[in-house]
């Protein structure tokens, strides 16, 4: 036996939870070939990994890179994070199925990547040949949107769908899983998914779950309703019988800060009678969206640009600055104007960073005033960070052994507005912060929460784990150097201590640095069954 790659010396952590050992481990052919004293075992390449931590390669379960991969294969700011594998079509939204409905809607939620990128497919299945085409940096296993589903048969409208538009509903999802998504995905608080009622979610979910998918859902309310969304969530997983999947698990405002633990044992409830149940969460007290997310689903019916048209009428934006004195931002009291940062603006690049009440002044106004200047001159594609959660809250729930870790980001390319520092550093920040700083978890805990966990869920079980015939994704770091260095004021800064990255075998991170290599694989789910990625 000849080995392609032979990682030598380091501390093997498996995925399982389980204690290190140490250890040799050899590839070949893109596999995990062999595991142990390997000294005596040729190889094309050996790498001494001695003082190095070696685990699986991390699985970002919540991302959002659907369209932005295309214009940035290499994926540097996730693989320079030891990310392998990225789970897309998150959130309600992924950019396919492509109708006339819904071609527009695709494009504005993609901004600022789908200006650069040919959405020449229609369905499903033509997206992912598209991906499948590319030389990538990252393995993707995509979901198919609800929301994208919805606006494709019904447009952005609030209405209720009749039996032939359900009926067509039904087919596409079909048609997404029978390609090879892995479930679907709903977004209750944007358009459409908002206007979805729980019985149509449940209909759709209903045929991902008889193709052996999950459903995936940001819930219809993170704040002081959050309990109830929960219960519907759950409610549409019971109905259709598809695993469940929290999106980026939070209590969002002030007065509910402290909620998280009666989620997290609802959840707890459910596994514990057998339920297939579990969340995802990202070690930051900030979210990021859409400006558009802080005015309520009635501004927003019709789609980015129906909404910044009809923000010109004074009486619209009068009804707003009543509306939003009494429900609060993102419905919720206890979120200020302060608590908004603007990360991404077409017409207004210069006020990226700044808070909105800083904006405000800058643009000669009052913050409601620079939302709706920066919404109608974007055309609904500003970008913000809003801090909404606790640091006890994003503690309690990433240590949770039900929640994976997920960036709830996307590929970008260096200078493209102010993002948010989940991507460029979750990971690292979870083992450099969390576990070698605050001691919150063991490092074997918090690396299966980054590579069994969210692998078993999806069905991907050739990864996830350091045994022989698994994919040859593997992360080699440093514990006691391994940093997030991304900041809210400086964010595209890589990690520090991640010096090792293998996709399916290539070596896409040496000494820190990305070779360019772009050995990833489009992996797809089919019936009951995963297919291994190929090319």
């Amino acid at each position: 036996m000849r080995l392609d790659i032979v990682l030598r010396g380091g501390l093997v952590i498996d995925g399982t939870g389980a204690p290190p050992f140490r250890g040799d481990v050899g590839i070949s052919g893109g596999s995990i070939a062999a595991i142990g004293d390997l000294s005596g075992v040729p190889a094309e390449r050996v790498v001494d990994v001695r003082g190095m931590v070696v685990c699986p390669g991390f699985i970002d379960i919540h991302n959002h890179s659907d369209i932005s991969i295309f214009a940035v294969p290499t994926a540097d700011n996730y693989v320079l994070q030891g990310v392998t594998t990225i789970v897309t079509g998150n959130c309600g939204l992924s950019p396919a199925p492509v109708t006339r409905e819904n071609r527009e809607f695709i494009r504005d939620s993609f901004r600022p990547y789908s200006a650069e990128i040919t959405i020449g497919w229609r369905g499903f299945g033509e997206y992912l040949e598209r991906l499948e085409a590319l030389d990538k940096g990252v393995n993707v296993a995509p979901l198919v949107g609800h929301g994208t589903v919805r606006a494709a048969v019904m447009g952005l409208s609030d209405q209720r769908p009749g039996e032939d538009e359900m009926r067509e509903m039904k087919r596409l999802v079909d048609e997404a899983m029978a390609a090879g998504a892995f479930g679907l995905s709903t977004g209750l608080v944007y358009v459409p998914g908002v206007f979805a009622a729980t019985e149509e979610v449940a209909e759709l979910a209903r045929v991902s779950a008889e193709r052996g998918g999950i459903y995936a859902t940001h819930v219809r309310d993170e704040g002081e309703g959050l309990l109830d969304a929960l219960a519907e969530a759950v409610a549409v997983a019971r109905s259709s019988g598809a695993p469940l999947q929290v999106s980026h698990l939070k209590a969002s405002g002030r007065a509910n800060w402290g909620r998280v633990s009666a989620a997290l044992a609802l959840l707890e409830d459910l596994a514990s009678r057998g339920f297939d149940v579990s969340a995802d969460a990202y070690p930051y007290t900030a979210g990021a969206t859409y400006l558009a997310a802080l005015l309520p689903p009635w501004a927003r019916e019709g789609g980015p640009r129906e909404m910044a048209r009809r923000l010109r009428d004074p009486g619209v934006v009068e009804r707003l600055r009543r509306e939003l004195a009494a429900r609060g931002l993102l419905g919720e009291v206890g979120i200020t104007w302060d608590d908004v940062v603007i990360s991404y603006s077409e017409a207004h690049g210069d006020l990226a960073g700044l808070r909105l009440s800083e904006a405000a002044r800058m643009l000669g106004t009052d913050p409601l005033g620079a939302v709706i200047k920066l919404l109608v001159d974007d055309e609904g594609a500003t970008g913000m960070i809003v801090f909404t959660m606790s640091e006890d809250d994003v503690r309690t729930v990433i240590s949770h052994p039900l929640v994976a870790i997920g960036s709830d980001g996307l590929v970008v390319r260096k200078g493209v507005g102010k993002p948010h520092p989940r991507f460029y550093g979750t990971f690292p920040r979870i083992l450099g912060r969390y576990v070698r700083e605050l001691k919150l978890m063991s490092l074997p805990e918090a690396v299966r929460k980054m590579t069994s966990l969210p692998a078993r869920k999806l069905g991907l079980w050739d990864r996830g784990l350091i045994r022989p015939g698994m994919a040859a994704d593997i992360v080699a770091f440093d514990p006691r150097r391994v940093a997030d260095r991304a900041t809210y004021e400086d964010p595209e800064q890589p990690p520090e201590g991640i010096e090792y990255v293998i996709v399916n075998g290539g070596l896409v991170v040496e000494e820190g640095e990305h070779t360019g290599a772009r050995p990833g694989r489009l992996l797809r789910r089919s019936g009951n069954a995963y297919i291994r990625g190929v090319g």
